[in-house]
């Protein structure tokens, strides 16, 4: 039996290597505060996306997890690059990318799922359309 990843688990994967090497490189003291903080959110981030492409009558709710997984991963990475964890600007950087990436997707997803039971998306709200400014409808009104 064979089957195919969707392109979202196959990038939390990868974002979850990628922090993994670049944990490897972490000054001591980062490597075991900071580091295994940040590969403990990625595996997180990883599993719930699995869970989530498997476990259809619970995707609504694990695709709201996996969007705060996802921005809690990214706070770690920021705070990583505060207290100068990372080996370059640039390994911040690549990893930064893959998470704004994953939340993309994430968030693609989410609104894909936001539906209500008779099958319409759910959209926020809005304004009503202008159709002429206040000065046309004040000498309209007027003649």
């Amino acid at each position: 039996m064979s089957f195919s990843l969707p392109p979202i688990v196959k990038h939390a994967e990868r974002l979850l290597l990628e922090i993994e090497k670049a944990v490897r490189s972490f000054p001591r003291y980062e490597k075991y505060a900071c580091g295994s903080d940040l590969r403990a959110q990625a595996r997180k981030v990883c599993m719930i996306t699995h869970r989530a492409w498997r476990q259809q009558h619970a995707r609504k709710w694990l695709i709201g997890t996996l969007v705060e997984a996802i921005d809690d991963l990214k706070y770690l990475l920021q705070l990583g690059v505060g207290l100068r964890a990372f080996a370059s600007f640039r390994q911040f950087e690549m990893l930064a990318r893959l998470a704004s990436e994953l939340g993309k997707q994430a968030g693609g997803w989410k609104r894909q799922h936001l539906t209500t039971q008779n099958g319409r998306a759910v959209a926020p709200a809005q304004r009503g359309q202008i159709l002429s400014t206040s000065a046309a409808s004040i000498v309209g009104a007027n003649t």
